[in-house]
């Protein structure tokens, strides 16, 4: 007798002693086999898991998050005044531990420049309101000649005041600037050198991180003490000594405020060349930068006197990073400068003198 509780052909296959029914129970197992089969509990349970253990496997795999970097305040073997992660002012006067590359490493100060100027006057004789600092002889100077600007840093001491804070860093560095005309379109003249401006100073560095109304913050303060001189015996002699008071702001990325204050150190009348020098060339400076990319930054900068008579001079700059040379397409360390000067002071031969020089030209800032 077959088995109620077996499969269903094998029922039938144990009606081996009444061949009726057995072929009976055939014909309605297999009426059954024709219909949908109903999946039992575990079966369907198993295809759900398979199923989505299929969709899973098909999903597209994310690519993996990029690992975040911290900054520990704390500067590595190798430099990284140069990580975007800081601001500008960060960068350039290393005010953070995370910032820092150290002490007496060589670092761009202002441009290092090589540019073709042309000005609608030139100072063939020049002269100074003291009786004996005006040239014996004219020379006929070509109105357009090259500049060459060579301008460097290093940074002699550092965490003076702030010591070990974790995120301050104070600084004292010293730099130089050589400006020179030079007069290579005066063949006639064996091309001399027209004027070199020397430019020393020592500078502190206190940083700041001070908010401030318009997204603004004032990241440093600072002094220098400052002697510029053109290097000339009588009558060219001239040269000045300054303490400047400075300060610098930023608001994001895409704009910078720096300002100076300057009081002239007396000199004897007796060694005093240019006394009318603050008068002409200002007491303070205020410069504004605007970088609306990565590629391109404009700058103003006025300079006044502080006086009623508002002398002094305006500059405009445009300076464009041209591409690497690596092949990346990415901005690289050398620019197209274009700049446009107007007022006096353009140098210290020319303190007493207003010029408009249009310079243009390459240039290398903070390589």
């Amino acid at each position: 007798m077959a088995n109620p509780d077996e499969p269903g052909w094998q029922r039938c296959s144990a009606l081996s002693g009444d061949p009726a029914a057995r072929l009976h129970c055939f014909d309605v197992w297999a009426a059954l086999q024709t219909r949908a089969p109903t999946a039992r509990p575990e079966a369907a349970s198993a295809n759900n898991l398979a199923a989505e253990t299929t969709a899973q496997a098909l999903k597209p795999v994310p690519p993996p998050a990029a690992t975040p970097v911290h900054i520990t305040m704390v500067a590595p073997e190798a430099h990284d005044c140069k990580n975007p992660r800081f601001s500008e002012l960060s960068r350039f006067w290393e005010l953070e531990a995370g910032s820092n590359c150290g002490t007496f490493g060589i670092r761009g100060y202002k441009p290092i420049s090589l540019s073709v100027i042309g000005s609608d006057s030139v100072n063939t004789q020049p002269d100074s309101v003291l009786p004996d600092h005006r040239a014996t002889s004219s020379q006929a100077f070509n109105t357009t000649e090259t500049r060459i600007q060579l301008s460097v840093r290093t940074k002699i001491a550092e965490g003076l005041l702030t010591q070990n804070q974790p995120f301050k860093r104070d600084s004292l560095w010293f730099g130089y600037t050589q400006q020179s005309n030079w007069q290579i379109f005066s063949g006639d003249l064996s091309r001399p050198f027209r004027t070199t401006d020397h430019e020393p100073e020592l500078i502190y560095i206190y940083p700041t991180d001070l908010a401030l109304p318009g997204n603004w913050r004032l990241r440093y303060t600072g002094l220098s003490l400052n002697h510029q001189s053109n290097g000339q015996p009588l009558p060219l002699s001239r040269s000045w000594n300054r303490s400047i008071l400075m300060a610098g702001l930023e608001n994001g990325s895409h704009f910078q405020l720096t300002g100076k204050l300057w009081y002239r150190i007396p000199e004897g009348d007796d060694v005093d060349d240019n006394p009318d020098i603050s008068d002409l060339v200002g007491r303070s400076e205020i410069s504004g930068q605007w970088s609306p990319d990565l590629k391109n930054t404009f700058a103003l900068t006025v300079r006044h006197a502080l006086r009623s008579d508002a002398n002094g001079s305006v500059k405009l700059e445009w300076l464009r990073k041209l591409n690497s040379t690596d092949g990346s397409g990415k901005p690289g360390g050398l620019q197209l400068h274009t700049q446009l000067f107007s007022g006096y002071g353009d140098s210290l031969i020319d303190y007493n003198r207003r010029r408009t020089v249009l310079s243009v030209g390459l240039s290398l800032v903070d390589w």
